[in-house]
């Protein structure tokens, strides 16, 4: 039984989920060659109008397999968010690769200012790439995430990436559905600007297969390439002959069944996300010391999660405090995720000038934001954070 009345974000599944999935069961298709994993891959190819949008199981999943195929390794080092899910910089790990840190800007996305910078003044380009004159390894990528549905700021990336000889892997496990809306990248989806892009539909994110991800690539050899791999690298399968070291990391078909269902309530999941976020931004405005973080506007986001700042001197307490008081009225919130560069298995790495990131860490509180949520559960929300400061107040 859930301890909160109001959740941070649940699942929503009220469309055909259950349909299809009983249509795969009854069908004995549950594997990964079912049908509807090639359904759920050309639904996603159509939403975002790419060509190779490979199902896999899961977003970290995606991510590995993304710098497999780029021939990312222990030579290489990976520029990454450190305000970002540690899966975003795992996976740098898992092909021995070293991450260096970057900072967020305002959106919580990464300060493309600090990027370029840093490829000036800590870098030299040579004609094998770019040097980290530190470490002397090449840095062969750069790892973006689109923080909680959030653009980041793709017009400077690719001129960035451009310039310094850099691939782009877009981590928009967190994105799908956010796409620019002015400008000349005018119509195009987070997720399909870079040599890779990874969708996730783990159980809170803006449609959900349970678990799942999607890995996007432009090359066709590359996706080849992925599909092989991604199936245990199977060279004869009646034979069961492996010439690669393979990986079990393809959606199946029950996973694929419920993502169809998701795909056909997208939009509508989206449009309820903004009612509530405009909802929050109305209520919030008035209340000294809190914060409701903006989305980029040159963009139509999909307003997966809302973040407030709460700054403790004109609020009353801190966000912690604040989270705690929210629990005891039943209201679920979070903090960011602890910054991936101060995490253990990362203390040694580089980081390049730390400082919005360090804010955050300190300050965001995500509020409920979920599809399932209510105009009544918003208004409650901003009414419980209005009596908290009063009675902090006196």
């Amino acid at each position: 039984m859930n301890e909160f009345n109001i959740t941070l974000s649940e699942p929503n599944l009220h469309g055909n989920e259950n349909k299809y999935v009983s249509e795969a069961i009854e069908s004995q298709w549950v594997s990964i060659t079912g049908p509807f994993v090639g359904k759920f891959k050309r639904a996603v190819e159509d939403y975002t109008h790419t060509q190779n949008a490979i199902p896999m199981q899961n977003a970290t999943s995606a991510l590995h397999m993304a710098l497999i195929i780029n021939d990312i390794n222990s030579v290489h080092e990976v520029i990454v968010p450190t305000l970002t899910f540690i899966a975003s910089v795992n996976c740098v790990k898992y092909v021995n690769a070293t991450p260096v840190f970057m900072d967020c800007d305002k959106y919580g996305s990464m300060d493309m200012d600090k990027l370029e910078n840093f490829c000036q003044t800590q870098c030299t380009l040579t004609q094998q790439g770019l040097v980290n004159n530190k470490s002397n390894k090449i840095i062969k990528a750069v790892i973006v995430t689109h923080v909680f549905g959030n653009m980041a700021n793709m017009v400077a990336l690719l001129q960035i990436a451009k310039k310094y000889k850099l691939l782009i892997i877009e981590d928009s496990a967190q994105a799908l559905g956010t796409y620019y809306t002015d400008g000349c990248l005018k119509g195009k989806y987070a997720g399909t600007f870079g040599d890779c892009g990874v969708y996730s539909y783990n159980s809170n994110k803006i449609i959900t297969c349970g678990s799942g991800g999607t890995l996007i690539v432009k090359d066709n050899n590359q996706a080849d390439k992925v599909m092989y791999l991604s199936a245990q690298a199977k060279d004869d399968g009646l034979r069961y002959k492996h010439n690669n070291v393979g990986y079990n990391y393809m959606m199946n078909n029950i996973q694929a069944a419920v993502g169809i269902a998701q795909m056909e309530q997208l939009e509508s999941f989206i449009a309820i996300k903004e009612k509530n976020y405009s909802l929050y931004k109305e209520l919030l405005a008035d209340v000294d010391g809190i914060t409701l973080l903006p989305f980029n506007p040159a963009c139509r986001p999909n307003y997966w999660f809302y973040s407030i700042l709460v700054d403790e001197g004109k609020f009353g307490i801190s966000r912690e405090d604040l989270m705690n008081k929210l629990a005891e009225r039943k209201i679920q919130t979070r903090p960011v995720w602890g910054l991936a560069h101060l995490q253990k298995p990362y203390a040694d790495c580089m980081s390049f000038n730390i400082e919005k990131a360090e804010q955050y860490a300190n300050t965001l509180l995500n509020i409920p934001c979920g599809s399932t949520l209510t105009e009544n559960q918003v208004r409650t929300v901003v009414k419980e954070i209005k009596n908290i400061q009063k009675e902090v107040r006196g």
